[in-house]
């Protein structure tokens, strides 16, 4: 396993090159790696990662120190980096240092970052983006899956649309790494998983506190503040402890004030409850308002009745809050397979107000439509991962389960005025909505190729 020197966290990503010869291992995101047998003639390894100082050990070191390899945190240089490619490998990792490299102020943005994925605001800062990836109009995320640390995003069901998936919940500074990959051939993503996927990992561990303030235009200005809660003490025992959190507003660029609020708190453990088992648990709240201007006809605009940032209905907009707690538990056994449990709870307010068609069906009191639900989501992910070798050919089954529970109330379609009128209730009820499955993955590695 390679691990981080200063935090003890496992690094994923990080290469093995044996010398000479040049065979080379990854490391899963668990910072394992597996081999059956190495030449005789080899005379050392190499171990580099991203973001860490490259450090070369004798085989005969290697070989002792196999069972955890450190490395240390290092300056990151262009001319370190090497890119090596296998015929058939497709890019899906985002790392850190893509993250930290965009001004980014809201989680969303970093799916730009996927390439072939593309994203649109069209209702003001507060409701989730439009997705595009493969020729798919995804809407708010239908046909693609999207998860925080294992915890899915997308809200089947939806009052706006099946799969809605909004990622404002998420600090972007918190961003460890994203993992994506495109089409629908994974077999642990399940529901949503169309056109692809997108897996965000928060930190683990918090290197050190930070304020950052961010001023800009139209009174607009953002907060955000992490600081750790354990002392030094308790991390050298391999437990940490951090607390994060975000304020932004704007007044935003339309004749008609957009006031969006976004308020975001988080909270992460991560810390070692035996030798061979490790327990993050993590918990959050999110909430958020806004006014949007939305879509306006071009004839009002020509005619002068508005301007280019005007409205025809300025109370298009909404309020949504999401609160979290997520408990993973990973146990790694002496044989090298992996045991993965995680259980899941958020509680989801979503309201939004549009109007797609002004006054078209009602030209007195306006077509304004009410979206609104309240639910209560409850998962549990668990898997077990063997890795194993099949004569001189690499075998990874991976054997997993997943159940999660939708329950909504008051979930509302109606036509409003204003916001506060409603004119009529064109559909409400509750749902409850059960989603499971069982599957499992192989994985043999034939060649170095293929």
């Amino acid at each position: 396993m390679v691990v981080s020197e200063a935090f003890n966290t496992t690094v994923a990503g990080a290469t093995l090159v044996f010398i000479p010869g040049g065979k080379k291992l990854t490391t899963d995101e668990n910072g394992q790696f597996s081999y059956r047998q190495v030449p005789t003639d080899i005379d050392s390894v190499m171990i580099t990662a991203i973001g860490f100082k490259a450090i070369t050990l004798s085989y005969l070191d290697f070989i002792s120190e196999t069972q955890q390899l450190s490395l240390r945190e290092d300056v990151i240089e262009l001319s370190a980096v090497k890119i090596a490619l296998n015929p058939g490998e497709q890019y899906n990792y985002i790392g850190k240092v893509d993250t930290r490299m965009r001004d980014v102020t809201n989680s969303q943005e970093v799916l730009r970052l996927v390439p072939g994925l593309f994203i649109g605001q069209h209702a003001g800062g507060g409701k989730a983006e439009q997705l595009f990836l493969r020729g798919f109009d995804i809407d708010h995320g239908t046909d693609v899956n999207i998860a925080v640390d294992g915890m899915p995003v997308n809200m089947v069901s939806h009052a706006h649309g099946q799969g809605y998936a909004d990622l404002h919940f998420l600090i972007p500074e918190l961003i460890e790494n994203v993992s994506f990959k495109k089409g629908p051939y994974y077999a642990d993503k399940g529901n949503m998983t169309t056109a692809g996927y997108v897996d965000f990992r928060t930190k683990n561990v918090l290197p050190a506190d930070m304020i950052k303030l961010e001023a800009g235009q139209f009174n607009t200005f953002r907060a955000v503040g992490m600081m750790n809660v354990l002392s030094q003490k308790m991390k050298q025992k391999n437990q940490h402890a951090f607390i994060a959190s975000e304020y932004m507003y704007t007044k935003g660029y339309f004749d008609s004030p957009q006031n969006f609020r976004r308020l975001n708190l988080f909270g992460k453990y991560r810390g070692q409850v035996s030798e061979r088992s490790e327990l993050r648990f993590s918990a959050s709240t999110f909430s958020s308002t806004w006014k949007a201007s939305g879509q306006i006809p071009e004839r009002a605009l020509q005619s002068g009745l508005i301007g280019y940032f005007g409205a025809i209905d300025p109370n298009e907009g909404g309020t949504t809050a999401r609160t979290n707690v997520n408990a993973q538990l990973q146990t790694r056994l002496a044989n090298g397979h992996v045991i993965n449990n995680q259980l899941y709870y958020t509680n989801y307010d979503f309201e939004l107000y549009s109007n797609f068609t002004f006054f078209l069906n009602n030209n007195q009191d306006g077509d304004q439509i009410r979206q609104k639900e309240k639910r209560n989501l409850l998962g549990y992910n668990g898997n077990y991962v063997i890795n194993g070798y099949a004569g001189d050919k690499k075998l990874t089954t991976d054997i997993g389960e997943g159940i999660r529970l939708d329950k909504t109330r008051d979930s509302e379609l109606s036509r409003t005025k204003n916001r506060d009128i409603v004119i009529d209730p064109v559909k409400l009820g509750d749902i409850r909505e059960i989603n499971a499955g069982i599957w499992i993955n192989e994985t043999i590695r034939w060649t170095e190729q293929l």
